[in-house]
């Protein structure tokens, strides 16, 4: 299990956690010390604008990338088929593709606190996807919202026709018409 391998080890695997929400609160401590309080705000905003648009990108990239480009397709399909695996996108990989694909774009388009608040969204969103994922299949909890997490996710895991492709939001699939609505009992 080298570094950009799928399948993590428990330390491995922890650290990502570890690493994210270190990040998370480094970038959060910059931006909520070091930058100009007229510009509050906008901090806000941009942070939200960079948690909407990682809700985006969840859905796409699980719906688009994680089954249907090889190899991705592949590695998604292993933990379909072994789904309490330690199975998840290396920190190597996560981490480059979220500097180079949101950092360095915003902060050419709008400068260094408007890129660190996006990036800080994305981030957040990120490591709150990777927590109730996690939660979805290896906890053990009576929270109400993760119960209705882990059962649209359940319904991703053994749906007859693929759906219900966001793990922290249905919002995605609702637009996009791949939700898979039942009734509650």
């Amino acid at each position: 299990m080298g570094l950009l391998s799928m399948e993590h080890g428990k330390w491995a695997y922890r650290a990502d956690f570890a690493l994210y929400g270190a990040a998370v609160l480094v970038l959060g401590a910059f931006l909520g010390f070091g930058f100009p309080q007229e510009s509050g705000s906008a901090i806000v905003g941009y942070t939200l604008a960079g948690a909407g648009l990682w809700s985006a990108l969840e859905y796409l990239l699980h719906r688009f990338v994680l089954h249907g480009l090889p190899p991705f397709r592949a590695w998604h399909a292993e933990h379909h088929a072994r789904p309490t695996a330690l199975i998840c996108a290396p920190t190597l990989l996560s981490g480059t593709l979220i500097a180079s694909l949101v950092f360095l774009p915003a902060w050419a388009a709008g400068g260094l606190w408007r890129a660190c608040a996006v990036t800080l969204g994305v981030l957040a969103g990120y490591l709150a996807y990777a927590m109730t994922h996690h939660a979805m299949h290896h906890g053990r909890t009576l929270a109400p919202w993760v119960r209705q997490r882990r059962r649209w996710h359940a319904r991703h895991h053994h749906a007859a026709v693929p759906a219900c492709y966001g793990v922290t939001s249905a919002f995605w699939d609702h637009v996009f018409g791949t939700a898979v609505v039942t009734r509650q009992r």
